[in-house]
This record gives structure tokens, sequence and C-alpha cells, in this order.
């Protein structure tokens, strides 16, 4: 079993506290590859191409040019520790112990519009480029056409390796696009998490991405090995709604958190 998850745009850089195994993106040469693209482009059209204000136009711009070859641990960082979101704040890898990082290592696929997919340890240098950028290369208009098939048949040798039947899809509807799902071969579930606000069960953006982290986390120190483990998932108040689930997706329902009292 092997859990897909969206990167972050936000980054957190600080060194980790731990010594870690960390690894090497599979994809190296194709992220030099589009860095030497995105480094010829302007301010911009960084802006233009990402929706940037100014001032991240600028900062990507520089991080375009400070791409460093080889990675190391002295200029990178491993993946599931830089990124940041709130996808990230939920698993909080700098919380797992080094055991649950090698879990994961296995187990969690991040998919990555630079770096294609990435494994909780792989270092990666910072970086913006969403998957859904149109961003033309010569192998097409954008990044999907960039990396076709590739990422998929990565994924699917992953899944072999760990002698996994089943990939649960964490990932936002953009990065999941980038993966041709019917071939890889396994069955495929899908998480839904909702909150109960005001009698109705509401899709919340900010919650459900941490959902998704939390999920990952869950699986980093429970381990489940079917799908029917999965409706084991109770962090912060989550719990599997059966009636509205199926053998494909998993919906889970948490109630609205109590406000926290303020100081004083």
């Amino acid at each position: 079993m092997i859990a897909a998850l969206s990167p972050a745009k936000n980054l957190d850089l600080t060194p980790s506290a731990i010594q870690l195994r960390a690894t090497q993106p599979a994809f190296m040469a194709e992220a030099e590859s589009l860095m030497k693209t995105t480094r010829g482009l302007s301010q911009a059209k960084i802006r233009e191409l990402l929706n940037l204000s100014q001032d991240l136009a600028k900062l990507n711009y520089d991080r375009y040019r400070s791409f460093e070859l080889p990675f190391s641990e002295a200029n990178a960082l491993p993946a599931a520790l830089a990124f940041n979101g709130d996808v990230y704040r939920g698993l909080d890898a700098r919380d797992l112990s080094a055991r649950q990082l090698d879990w994961a290592q296995e187990h969690i696929a991040i998919l990555s519009g630079l770096y294609g997919i990435l494994r909780p340890l792989d270092l990666m240098q910072a970086y913006r480029l969403e998957m859904g950028t149109r961003l033309p290369t010569r192998r097409g208009k954008n990044l999907y056409e960039f990396w076709g098939e590739s990422i998929t048949k990565t994924l699917k040798k992953d899944l072999a390796a760990v002698k996994g039947t089943t990939l649960v899809n964490l990932a936002s509807d953009e990065y999941a696009k980038a993966l041709q799902l019917d071939k890889l071969g396994v069955e495929v579930v899908n998480v839904k998490f909702l909150q109960k606000d005001a009698g109705k069960e509401k899709f919340i953006s900010f919650f459900a991405k941490r959902a998704r982290g939390l999920m990952a986390r869950w699986m980093s120190t429970d381990r489940p090995s079917k799908p029917a483990d999965l409706s084991g998932f109770n962090l912060e108040g989550y719990r599997i709604k059966k009636s509205a689930s199926s053998e494909n997706e998993l919906v889970f329902v948490r109630p609205k958190p109590a406000a926290k009292k303020k100081a004083g």
C-alpha cells in the first residue's frame, strides 16, 4: 500500500535535528532540465506563469538560479521536512521517529511538478512549480505532457517493491491528474474528509488538506496493510462514515472543533 500526496507551496528549510538517511530523487535529470528552462524566464514571466506577487516572483527567480547539483545534506533537505503547507503540518514529519520515517519512505509518494515524484527522505532544494503550470518544454506545452507516463511507471515499480495492491489517493485533483491511475494495475482508494457544521457535513479545504497529512502520519505509525485497515483512521476526531463510503472511496467525518479560548 502506498499513499500519494501533493507537495506544498510553503517551505521550512530549517535543518533537521536528527540524523536521517537522506536519498536522491529518482528524476534528477528531468528536474535539472526543467530548472534550465525556468532559468530562461524573466521575473515578469514567472509572475504571470505562476500567478505570483512581485516579491514571490523575485524569490523564485532567485531560487531557479541557485539550483545546485549534486544535492547534499549541506544544500538540500528531505522533502517531508521541507514542505510546510497544511498537508505537511498534519504529517508533522519532524516529529516522526527514524523508524516511522523509514516506513514512510517506502509507502508515501509525494507528487511534484519539478521533481516528478519524491519519497519523504529524498533531498530537494527550494522551488515553486505547480503540476498545473503551462510551462512549454521540448516534451509539450505543460508539465503533464512533460512527465507523461514517467511518474506512473515509477509509482508502479514502487508498489511492486512493497508488494502493494492499493494506492491511497490523498493528492489534490491537480496532482492526481499526473497519474494514469488505470495503468497502475492496483486498486485505487480515494479519501474524502468532511466536517460537521450547523447540522451539515461540509468539505472545508484547509481542514481536508491537514487531514490528508494526518492520514499519511497515521499510516506511518499504524502501518495499515489492506484497504479495510484504513477505516481505523481516527486522528483529531475523524471517524469513518460507513454509510457514505464505498470500496473505492472512504469518507471520514468529524465534529466541528471547539473554538479555542482566548488567553486572559
